[in-house]
């Protein structure tokens, strides 16, 4: 009896011991090594992925819808940050907090109500990593942050890729607040398409991003990648639709 009663107490110990065996930090830790290689898909998605390569650090990926701007501008700066031979440690992810610019209806505090924003990048992420929390890995490693213009004025980001998404809807006045915003040893990628503004032009809210391209093209440091339907990869669907609607539009204009 008393060495069954041992063996039961021993039994007792070891599984207590298995179920509240914590999981190290090193376990949830992403690495370079985690992140999936992705190629181009496109010329101009190569285009894109040769100018990073040779260091340009102001470039614009302008034009239509599911050319995969947002995912391969990610990609890149993930796979830069998570190499420890270079400067930039982090990655600011930036976006205009429209269709309403102001997010004060939403439910929670500031953090909760950008929720809605981060998720494009969250299910980005999780196709690089093949992890549904590769977002909040990047994120409490301090590799990645999402930010709002409604926050950005008076801010500097050093040693930072900083990708500016859906940059249709900035006004000028925050474009011009988040370029300043870069800092010593940065990049910045900004993503975008005119068309698609979300912009109210009867409040004469006006997309900045036509003045800024015209700015932008007198410095020398200025990349300019235009994605055409020719570059569309999310779906055939997606491309049929966009050539239709270019075609559309194309005959409203002439009707005019």
């Amino acid at each position: 009896m008393a060495t069954r009663s041992g063996t039961k107490k021993v039994i007792e110990l070891n599984n207590e011991d298995r179920e509240t065996k914590p999981v190290t930090s090193n376990q949830l830790k992403l690495r370079l090594d985690n992140l999936k290689t992705f190629q181009p898909l496109t010329d101009n998605q190569k285009k894109f992925f040769d100018a990073y390569k040779l260091g340009d650090y102001f470039i614009a990926l302008h034009g239509v819808a599911g050319t995969g701007k947002t995912f391969i501008a990610l990609y890149k700066a993930i796979e830069e940050v998570l190499d420890k031979g270079n400067p930039f440690n982090k990655i600011i992810v930036v976006r205009s907090a429209v269709q309403s610019r102001e997010i004060g209806h939403l439910p929670g505090d500031v953090g909760e109500k950008m929720e809605i924003y981060e998720q494009p990048y969250r299910q980005i992420c999780h196709q690089l990593f093949d992890r549904k929390d590769a977002w909040d890995r990047l994120e409490e490693q301090g590799y990645v942050t999402f930010i709002s213009t409604s926050f950005i004025r008076g801010m500097s980001f050093d040693n930072a890729i900083i990708i500016v998404d859906e940059m249709q809807n900035l006004t000028y006045e925050e474009i011009d607040t988040v370029m300043t915003r870069v800092g010593h040893m940065s990049k910045i990628i900004w993503c975008g398409d005119y068309l698609q503004t979300d912009l109210n032009k009867k409040k004469n809210d006006m997309s900045g991003i036509l003045k800024f391209f015209d700015i932008a093209q007198h410095m020398k440091a200025f990349t300019r990648i235009e994605f055409t339907p020719d570059d569309i990869v999310r779906s055939s669907l997606v491309k049929d639709y966009i050539l239709a609607k270019l075609k559309y539009e194309d005959l409203v204009e002439e009707k005019k």
